[in-house]
């Protein structure tokens, strides 16, 4: 009987062990669980910048008005006859 009570025992330990710590347990379904919620929110992040970046492209296919405004946001370029002003924030004039 007491050899019975013994294998059981293994047994039953052997099985929670797999349950808690070992290959497909509460605990790496947990971090799986949180590594795809991360991957996710990644994904998510990478699909509105993907569609920014479509519009952004639409936009300078489509006419001059795009390549006009990007010109002026990013190289600061003029049309003849305007005039370039440049307001610097607080911080930014300390610097």
């Amino acid at each position: 009987m007491k050899w019975l009570l013994a294998i059981l025992t293994i047994i039953l330990l052997a099985t929670q062990y797999r349950f808690w710590v070992g290959e497909g347990s509460l605990a790496e379904v947990t971090r799986l669980k949180r590594q795809l919620d991360q991957q996710q929110e990644k994904n998510a992040v990478l699909m509105r910048e993907n569609r920014q970046l479509l519009r952004e492209v639409r936009s300078l296919k489509v006419g001059t008005e795009g390549v006009e405004a990007k010109a002026r946001y990013d190289l600061g370029l003029i049309k003849e006859g305007e005039t370039l002003f440049i307001f610097l924030d607080s911080e930014e004039a300390k610097k």
